[in-house]
């Protein structure tokens, strides 16, 4: 097990603050699920498969009106800021076994990254580290979402599934913004800037909000990463 290894403990000891809020947006997904014209089994599915929160939730609302082309694309598009989060990564995984840098990037959800980005491990120790956070987020996601499924009713009504995602990125932004008085790492600048895009659009109809700020903060880390060159 991860956490029988020291790093492992730490990896979770650093995670648990960005777990807390995550925990409310599995569970209302659970119940979303239960809800939506997808079939239950393939709604549950796309937490190993795809295991991304915001794009799980695309998919799950839009399910009764749009195509399986136009799911794909919109979750392909929520997701592109990973490849700003891949960029940011790149330097330290360079040096990694391949078999790593070919796991890994299934399990850098946000605040994965955001706990790496921060982190002071290097090579063996940063695998051992990535380790910790990927079964514990991996783990804590699937079990929030599948209990979202299973309580259904039980749950507040007054949760908001459009609200929950940017509650969960609240506490990333604080850490990824705390302790870095020389500016911020395009990868951090990509984040910052989608979760500011879709609190300012919420409102927007067929959780649009979600797509504007995946969009807002790719287009943002990009122009970081250019200015940072």
């Amino acid at each position: 097990m991860p956490w029988s290894d020291p790093l492992g403990r730490e990896a979770l000891r650093r995670a648990v603050p960005l777990m807390i809020p995550a925990v409310p947006f599995g569970l209302t997904l659970g119940v979303a699920i239960n809800d939506g014209a997808m079939p239950r089994a393939v709604a549950w599915l796309s937490n190993p498969l795809v295991f991304a929160g915001a794009a799980q939730l695309a998919m799950v609302t839009l399910a009764a009106t749009a195509t399986w082309a136009t799911l794909v694309a919109t979750c392909a598009v929520i997701n592109a800021r990973h490849v700003m989060y891949s960029a940011a990564l790149a330097p330290r995984f360079a040096d990694q076994p391949r078999w790593f840098r070919l796991a890994a990037p299934l399990f850098l959800v946000d605040q994965v990254f955001a706990l790496v980005d921060a982190c002071e491990f290097e090579g063996a120790e940063l695998r051992r580290f990535y380790r910790g956070l990927a079964f514990g987020f991996f783990t804590m996601w699937s079990a929030a979402v599948t209990s979202g499924m299973l309580l259904g009713d039980l749950l507040p009504s007054a949760w908001r599934l459009d609200v929950a995602p940017a509650v969960m990125f609240c506490g990333m932004v604080a850490l990824a913004v705390r302790g870095r008085p020389g500016g911020m790492r395009p990868g951090v600048v990509a984040v910052v800037v989608s979760v500011g895009v879709t609190l300012l659009t919420l409102g927007l109809p067929n959780n649009l909000g979600l797509l504007t700020g995946a969009v807002a903060g790719v287009v943002a880390g990009f122009l970081a990463d250019r200015g940072t060159a």
